[in-house]
């Protein structure tokens, strides 16, 4: 599959997710993997803070609950909305009081060219598979990922944590399972 190729339709088994990506266009378009997700409609785009859906989960590295399984029945319902902004301005953007219910990712590895194996610098792509993983999405997760090259390997170089964060209950187990891992 080329990088221009959308995967086949019947990849995905199972239930999926709403997923939305709110655009700031502050990344060279080229590169940018949220865009790509939209223009494969994979994710719904949303042009303004005020179009971001109240009651879903939105992915902000700057709060302090992180996301859970249990927060699976919210995804399902309501979507997961990832924030695509550059990661120089992300505190300016991030400061903003956003809509919907904000959960930070466990700690992660990236697996993109840019920040390949830095601690929790993920593209858009990769924080929304990695919270699709987490929460039992796994088909939309290695779906979404299909699109890059490099995207299924973030599942390799992760399949540990991400297998212990899908099963923890509550933050203690999540922080006992992150000092693990990392």
């Amino acid at each position: 599959m080329t990088e221009d190729t959308p995967p086949s339709p019947d990849y995905q088994s199972g239930p999926a997710a709403p997923i939305y990506v709110l655009q700031l266009r502050q990344d060279d378009p080229k590169k940018c993997t949220a865009a790509k997700l939209v223009k494969f409609r994979l994710a719904r785009p949303l042009y303004r803070i005020r179009q971001v859906p109240s009651a879903a989960l939105v992915l902000n590295p700057f709060v302090s609950a992180h996301l859970l399984n249990k927060d699976r029945a919210q995804v399902a319902d309501h979507g997961l909305v990832a924030i695509d902004s550059s990661w120089e301005k992300a505190d300016r953007v991030f400061e903003t009081q956003l809509p919907g219910r904000s959960r930070k990712l466990p700690t992660l590895l990236a697996a993109n060219p840019v920040n390949y194996a830095k601690q929790g610098k993920l593209t858009s792509l990769e924080a929304l598979a990695a919270s699709l993983y987490i929460t039992g999405f796994t088909d939309q997760a290695e779906k979404l990922l299909s699109l890059f090259k490099w995207g299924p390997h973030f599942i390799t170089l992760n399949t540990q944590p991400l297998e212990a964060y899908s099963k923890v209950q509550d933050e203690t187990e999540l922080t006992r399972a992150m000092s693990d891992f990392f």
